[in-house]
């Protein structure tokens, strides 16, 4: 299911990179894998904690986190091809809809609500005329080469994620030292991803880094009280 788009405009695959490294989406995939890796040392003991208990963390923690970002990739595959198939069929559709205003209701949902206000009949009827228009869509939706590689971003930002909480253990030959300057670099981690999404959405950016540190921090509680 790989194949390549010569009909894409040069703008498009610009687009199509922020929309990988959508802030939200990727930010929320770097604290899943910073709530799993203070998962994994949060349930590590300090005072009986030998060196092949670390190294059986370490092995625990990135094979986690490997996993997960095996199978975020193989959802984002999945997410964008059934996407595009969608995409694919209200084109079909709004095409080949009989009444002009039942083109216009499926032009408007597959936009946002803010957006589908704004236009009035003439737009969307011009929208219409647009999508007629379009002769060089393929028949069935495809992967392509730029969806493979944003999968492969999506798995190398959950995997690497994983490495600043785990070098302190590597480097630092105390564990009680390593495990507290390990939880110190995952929560940093949680505030500068909550102060990123801040900025992003335009809220207060301390006051929502603080948030996700604690929001972070009783999951992590949670995922250890179940067993997890």
């Amino acid at each position: 299911m790989l194949a390549t788009n010569n009909a894409v405009p040069p703008s498009v695959p610009a687009a199509r990179f922020e929309r990988i490294l959508d802030p939200v989406d990727r930010m929320s995939e770097v604290l899943f894998g910073l709530i799993m890796a203070l998962t994994f040392t949060g349930t590590l003991s300090v005072a009986t904690a030998g060196r092949e208990d670390i190294r059986a963390l370490l092995v625990g923690m990135i094979g986690c986190n490997l996993a997960w970002g095996l199978a975020d990739a193989a959802m984002f595959l999945m997410g964008t091809l059934a996407e595009r198939g969608h995409n694919l069929q209200m084109l079909r559709a709004a095409r080949g809809a009989e009444r002009s205003e039942d083109a216009h209701r499926l032009i408007a949902g597959s936009m946002p609500s803010l957006l589908a206000r704004l236009l009035t009949p003439d737009d969307y009827e011009r929208l219409r005329q647009g999508l007629r228009g379009i002769r060089d869509q393929p028949e069935t939706a495809w992967l392509t080469k730029a969806d493979v590689l944003g999968a492969c971003a999506v798995f190398l930002l959950v995997f690497l994620s994983t490495f600043p909480v785990v070098i302190p253990f590597i480097v630092l030959s105390e564990v009680h030292v390593a495990l507290r300057a390990s939880n110190a670099v995952a929560i940093a981690m949680m505030f500068a991803a909550g102060y990123y999404l801040a900025r992003h959405g335009g809220y207060r950016p301390l006051l929502t880094g603080a948030s996700v540190v604690v929001l972070g921090v009783v999951l992590v509680g949670i995922a250890i009280a179940l067993g997890g």
